[in-house]
């Protein structure tokens, strides 16, 4: 029998982004730098306008958000959403959408990313506090990576965003062994599927075509507090495989 696989296409995961407008130090508006260790990241852009800003080790750059945009970055890009008009975007993300389930470590100054204990204290929103609670959090923890982020920006040579790799990668390191997890029933399980539906097909058996399925879903969390903006979230699907 072929493998099934029910999640979105090719293993990926989406929700809808509403990027804050709330101002900052440098009078722009918007979101929190960060980045992401094994995952890439889309935008398409539905409504308003703003832009991406992003620091590699190639230097820093802007691109333009408009309707019609699509933009992405690969891992290891720091990216900060600055919103100047109703900014909209539907994200796309890789590895069954874990880009939002751990992988992400934002630009806080080196003295919070020491340990994961340290760096969590200043970054997880307290879930049970009150709304208006929940908001100047995380407010709060978007100015203070955006204290780090400037030191990164402003640093001369390679060697502080270097050091902010080697940093993010040691906070993650307990979570690899779930993430491989992710990634094993998420996208490499639908690269297998359809490298098995090519043999199958190649003998001139079409029988997984008689398990065709239609499958459609509406946000389970509707503007949720994440990193850059207000989220309305999607059950992330992984597999259909026990």
């Amino acid at each position: 029998m072929v493998s099934a696989y029910g999640g979105l296409p090719g293993g990926v995961a989406v929700s809808r982004l509403c990027v804050y407008d709330w101002p900052a130090a440098d009078g722009l508006h918007g979101g929190t730098p960060h980045l992401h260790l094994v995952c890439s990241e889309g935008y398409v852009v539905t409504g308003g306008r703003g832009a991406v800003q992003t620091l590699t080790a190639s230097g820093y750059e802007v691109t333009p958000l408009a309707p019609g945009t699509v933009a992405w970055f690969t891992p290891g890009t720091v990216h900060r959403l600055v919103n100047e008009g109703d900014l909209r975007i539907t994200v796309l993300m890789q590895n069954s959408g874990l880009p939002e389930a751990g992988d992400a470590v934002l630009t806080l100054p080196p003295r919070y990313l020491t340990d994961p204990e340290t760096y969590a204290a200043a970054t997880t929103i307290p879930a049970d506090a009150p709304e208006a609670e929940q908001e100047r959090f995380a407010r709060a923890r978007r100015d203070l990576a955006l204290e780090g982020y400037r030191a990164l920006c402003e640093a001369d040579g390679p060697e502080a965003l270097a050091a902010f790799h080697r940093a993010a990668a040691a906070l993650v390191r307990p979570r690899l062994a779930e993430w491989r997890e992710r990634w094993l029933r998420g996208a490499r399980a639908a690269a297998e599927a359809t490298g098995e539906q090519l043999d199958r097909l190649a003998d001139g058996d079409v029988s997984h075509l008689a398990g065709a399925a239609v499958r459609s879903e509406q946000p389970s969390v509707h503007g949720k507090l994440g990193m850059c903006g207000r989220l309305d979230v999607y059950r992330q699907r992984i597999t259909d495989r026990p």
